[in-house]
């Protein structure tokens, strides 16, 4: 077990894998229906320790993505996971509690209002371009800055990413949301529709969303993260992401995928997860010799 090195993202997917399994064997019950969330806990935990151990003397450019990028390789399948979790602590969504709350601070619900104006296919358009982009974020992130072997900014950004996904997929289950496109679905007088993101949009939640999992969101959350490091470290990207990013957190409530609620707390999270990792978080070793040679930023 010599020269094995656990980075600090390992250790949080470890960490939460161990953490969940925990929750789910003291308030699953009955324990026979949380079989599959158990059986998939105990597969994520070999595939991280097997890619931890069995890659740790990565060099080779197949094998060292792998070892930097398999927690970003797994996320869709915790957030999967999520949906067989979501009345692990309460039996069912609590919208209408979160709604009332909304409607007391700001006089309406925000949706009902937009449903009756302010649904334009011009701005369905742009704003559904805008949170559709997020599907393709994490890949157009992680891909060029492997490719110009910049492993630091790897190794810290998904110290950031992976709390704020982890952090946003418990919230799912301690406060399960279903989001106002189930639960205004009778009031809705308009319906939102464009002739290619938001058919896209649609197709994409259709085929991948788990029903709840709203509070917060991670869209916003993780956008944020993106954004903030691509301001650090490739600012020209960085701001071409501000306005997406605008787009995407206005999208989220104006398509009926989540409450206001849920953009303020994913936005928290992931500026807090992005700042405590910018502040604290020192580099390892580097993992390889091309590693070793590059110029540090971090």
């Amino acid at each position: 077990m010599t020269n094995i090195r656990l980075f600090l993202y390992d250790k949080i997917v470890l960490g939460y894998i161990s953490l969940l399994t925990i929750l789910i064997l003291i308030f699953g019950r009955p324990l026979a229906i949380y079989a599959i969330p158990l059986l998939m806990n105990a597969v994520f935990a070999a595939i991280t320790v097997g890619i931890i151990y069995f890659l740790r003397n990565a060099s080779g450019r197949t094998t060292l993505f792998i070892r930097l990028l398999y927690p970003a390789m797994l996320f869709t399948f915790f957030y999967e996971q999520t949906g067989h979790l979501m009345q692990l602590f309460s039996p069912e969504f609590l919208d209408g509690q979160l709604t009332e709350f909304e409607k007391a601070i700001l006089g309406v619900n925000p949706t009902i209002w937009l449903d009756k104006n302010l649904i334009n296919v011009w701005i369905t358009e742009i704003l559904m371009f805008c949170y559709g982009s997020y599907y393709l974020m994490i890949l157009f992130f992680f891909i060029p800055v492997f490719l110009l072997k910049r492993y630091d900014i790897i190794r810290m950004s998904l110290t950031a990413i992976c709390p704020t996904f982890f952090i946003s997929y418990l919230l799912f289950m301690l406060y399960p949301i279903e989001g106002p496109r189930y639960f205004f679905a009778n009031q809705f007088t308009t319906v939102i529709s464009g002739p290619v993101f938001r058919p896209f949009v649609d197709l994409v939640i259709s085929e991948g969303a788990v029903h709840g999992g709203c509070m917060p969101s991670s869209h916003v959350a993780v956008a944020l993260v993106i954004m903030i490091f691509c301001l650090k470290y490739f600012r020209k990207i960085g701001i071409v992401l501000v306005p997406i990013n605008i787009g995407l957190t206005l999208g989220t409530v104006y398509g009926r995928f989540h409450y206001v609620s849920d953009v303020i707390v994913g936005a928290v999270i992931g500026a807090a997860m992005t700042w405590l990792t910018m502040k604290y978080y020192r580099p390892s070793e580097c993992i390889t010799g091309d590693d070793k040679n590059m110029k540090k930023e971090d």
